[in-house]
């Protein structure tokens, strides 16, 4: 009986290992198939003509033949004034430039996050508005923070910088988020995650079974801590989570200089809440989502998206697709086993 039920945990940890290796070649050639190959730059695109066009095919539908010539008529003349009050130079209506940032361990986005902040602040002034649509679980901490520097960029220029998070925004994805004015997120978004995690396999009793040594030169104490080959010892782990402190004494501060009327010990232990809940702990502003919010702001100001698509050569665009491939597939492989997905 013992025999049987190692031969079936072996051949179920060979089909889960076939079964993950299918997951990454399915879902990389998905990701390398969306990237566009080619030229790349900066993209503009006006938010209030594609809701206009969309409403229009509901109103055409909607309304008989007169009553639709008669909005017609309605909508030429408002945009003729509009196009009459905004002759002069610096005239114009408020302005409110959208960038969407989604986030993997990386932090990979960032790249085009400074092209994209580059090009809004050469041209924004203080009356316009910059909304960042921001889904992001977290990852490496020298990397979000970069793109929370970038968004302090907005901020220190005089631009009113809104985040809104439909989805997630948790550990280096709050880190962004806190940056802004204002942030808002949907009642179910994910909100929070304010620590810092290290973790890594050990091989090292593997190796010693099988009389494989494991050789490490340093110069410097603590040039390297725990390892994944070596043995660990407790000095080591000690250094270990010391750094991890102080990673999380930097990450408070950060926060509560951003949002000085949060209670920070009670909401930076590492915990997420949905937005209902972040709402109440003062995380988050407002309840929302951005499809709401950018339709209410189409009313009074032009609304445009702004993107940033880099040349990449073929080695980088399938590198890119590998990696952003593997953190979905670890993602869905924590989701599946049950773990928390929050750095």
């Amino acid at each position: 009986m013992a025999e049987f039920f190692v031969d079936y945990g072996l051949f179920l940890a060979k089909a889960i290992t076939v079964v993950v290796a299918i997951g990454i070649v399915l879902v990389l050639i998905a990701g390398f198939s969306r990237r566009v190959p080619g030229g790349g730059g900066l993209e503009i695109e006006k938010l209030n003509d594609k809701l206009k066009e969309a409403g229009d095919v509901v109103r055409r539908a909607m309304l008989n033949k007169a009553a639709w010539k008669k909005h017609e008529k309605a909508e030429k003349k408002e945009r003729k004034e509009e196009k009459k009050s905004a002759t002069e130079e610096g005239d114009h209506r408020k302005r409110v430039f959208v960038i969407d940032f989604k986030g993997d361990i990386r932090a990979s986005g960032v790249a085009s996050l400074r092209e994209e902040i580059s090009a809004v602040i050469s041209t924004a002034t203080e009356s316009d508005e910059v909304v960042m649509r921001l889904e992001n679980p977290g990852g490496a901490v020298h990397e979000h923070g970069l793109a929370a520097s970038q968004l302090l960029r907005i901020k220190n220029h005089g631009v009113p910088l809104t985040v809104i998070v439909d989805k997630v925004a948790a550990s280096g994805g709050y880190l962004m988020a806190c940056i802004a004015n204002r942030i808002i997120a949907a009642q179910f978004a994910v909100i929070g995650s304010i620590g810092v995690i290290a973790q890594l396999p050990n091989f090292n009793r593997a190796l010693e079974s099988r009389g494989v040594d494991f050789e490490q030169v340093t110069a410097g104490k603590y040039k390297r801590t725990v390892t994944m080959f070596g043995k660990n010892t407790d000095e080591d782990r000690a250094k270990l989570k010391e750094e991890l402190e102080d990673v999380h004494v930097l990450f408070k501060g950060l926060v509560t200089e951003q949002r000085p009327s949060l209670d920070i010990e009670q909401v930076a232990t590492g915990e997420h809440w949905y937005g209902t809940h972040a709402l109440e702990l003062g995380l988050i502003d407002e309840l929302g989502t951005s499809d709401d919010y950018l339709i209410a702001a189409a009313q009074d100001a032009d609304v445009y998206t702004v993107k940033f698509k880099g040349k990449q050569s073929m080695q980088e665009r399938f590198m890119s697709a590998f990696e952003s491939s593997l953190d979905r597939v670890g993602f869905w492989l924590e989701e599946w086993l049950g773990r928390n997905i929050f750095r």
